[in-house]
């Protein structure tokens, strides 16, 4: 202890020790009143020159990240980042408060009230995360802390920056990662293996809100489905229940792609006249279920389940006239695109340099009384700005374009599994005066624009709406 760092940063003493380095307090020697400050020593799995080399890139890239992050109030500023004696230090403002998990207590079950206040505040954040194009990969209790001075939530320990320590370079100076990033109990399957999205950190923090409202942890899974099984634990208000159901299904397509998502359907919970628990917080004791009870409400709610699927999707199997498995696939390798559209759509290539269209998909005419075709473009236009501004733009480019056109709504989405935004507006064709209505959804990836648009007839436009959107999740770029 005591040791000094980079000449300033005086080491007072160890918070912690895992797998990638270990944790200091410190205190900044250069700044008035020598503030505490957090200090991360990172050493990379092996010591050879490859490693070190390709562990310094990696420490200096995920260093910028944290750096554009901490412009956020509630995610740790990032002071320092240095090597020292063939070891790397990250240094950080220091948030005095306590972890999450000293609120979330084994056997102790929260209110349903405090639960999405809870969720409120995460997902707040991590919606900042992501829309600067970051996964946490490491969500759980002890990564969140409650701030003394204004008990707000702050986020920390970013998952992205463990990368370092993860590290071992061949002779070629290639690197790959050797240890799975995430923390077993909030860590889903796809991040497991290495490919984590969006909705991994949704996992995660639905997780915690089961947790909280349970008492419960770890909580179990069920055997055949691989879902979450957690209601038959606590009496939880339907709709909280749903949404929480869908921030940790199995399948990561099948959560709320982005915090901002989630956190919308939080708001629009608190919107709504649903009634929540606010009883104080209650110690329950879970007993062993009768395992023949249990299996017998498992068969339950896996048919009440299909059932429920089943009504849900026939509809609109139905009314887009194409089944899931009735798609091909369409791949443009120049352009590093693939997207699936229904076998009974017209495949129009079309390439054009101006327009930067690509292909069109045109759906079945319908007969004799179908004025209009309703089809799907692929776009790939140039563009160096934000996401936040090419909302503006494609916004403004629509409005000066098209005659009469009208935005109905403009909102935070996601396409190939990154952030995105999708508009949906009418307008007028000028050469038939039909009316029509669009929806386009769009990503960002170098300095390149991946947009979606879909139009049809104003009155027909829901026909087909389920077939595009299974487009736009089959969307893939490389």
């Amino acid at each position: 202890m005591n040791q000094i760092l980079s000449g300033r940063y005086q080491i007072i003493k160890e918070l912690g020790r895992g797998g990638f380095g270990v944790t200091y307090i410190a205190q900044d020697l250069q700044r008035p009143g020598n503030p505490r400050c957090v200090v991360k020593l990172f050493e990379p799995a092996a010591k050879d020159p490859y490693t070190l080399n390709a562990g310094k890139v990696l420490f200096d890239r995920e260093a910028e990240a944290l750096e554009k992050l901490g412009n956020h109030d509630q995610i740790p500023r990032l002071l320092a980042h240095f090597e020292e004696s063939q070891k790397f230090y990250l240094v950080q403002e220091f948030i005095e408060g306590h972890d999450l998990s000293q609120e979330l207590r084994t056997t102790k079950q929260l209110s349903e009230t405090f639960v999405i206040e809870l969720l409120e505040d995460i997902l707040e954040v991590l919606s900042f995360v992501h829309q600067k194009g970051k996964i946490h990969r490491d969500i759980k209790p002890s990564n969140i802390r409650r701030r003394k001075s204004d008990g707000k939530i702050v986020l920390i320990d970013f998952g992205a920056v463990k990368e370092v320590s993860t590290q071992i370079a061949n002779p070629q100076g290639q690197t790959k990662i050797t240890i799975a990033i995430g923390s077993p109990g909030y860590m889903p399957s796809e991040q497991s293996n290495g490919k984590p999205h969006f909705s991994s950190d949704i996992y995660a923090v639905g997780m915690i809100a089961i947790q909280a409202l349970t008492g419960v942890f770890p909580i179990q899974t069920d055997a055949q489905t691989s879902e979450v099984s957690w209601q038959h634990l606590t009496d939880v208000n339907p709709k909280l229940a749903n949404i929480l159901n869908t921030m940790v299904r199995y399948d990561y397509r099948q959560r709320y792609p982005t915090a901002q998502l989630a956190l919308q359907a939080i708001k629009s919970l608190l919107n709504s006249t649903a009634t929540f628990n606010q009883a104080p917080d209650t110690l329950v004791t879970h007993q062993p279920q009768n395992t023949q009870n249990t299996k017998n409400i498992l068969i339950a709610s896996a048919i009440a389940g299909v059932i429920a699927a089943s009504i849900a999707i026939l509809p609109n199997i139905f009314n887009s006239n194409n089944r899931i498995e009735d798609f091909s696939t369409y791949q443009k390798s120049n352009l590093g695109i693939t997207i699936k559209f229904p076998q009974n759509w017209q495949r129009q290539d079309i390439d054009n340099f101006i327009t930067k269209e690509v292909v069109a998909f045109l759906s079945p005419e319908s007969g004799e009384q179908d004025n209009f075709q309703e089809k799907v473009i692929l776009s790939v236009e140039e563009y160096s700005g934000s996401l936040n501004q090419s909302k503006d733009d494609f916004t403004k480019e629509i409005t000066e374009r098209l005659s009469a056109a009208k935005i109905i709504s403009t909102k935070p989405t996601t396409f190939a599994y990154k952030p995105a935004f999708q508009i949906i507006y009418t307008a007028k064709n000028e050469e038939s005066n039909l009316n029509l209505k669009n929806l386009q959804i769009w990503t960002l990836k170098g300095n390149k624009a991946y947009i979606l648009t879909y139009t049809a007839e104003q009155e027909n436009y829901d026909k087909f709406i389920a077939t595009v959107k299974e487009m736009t999740k089959s969307f893939e770029i490389e």
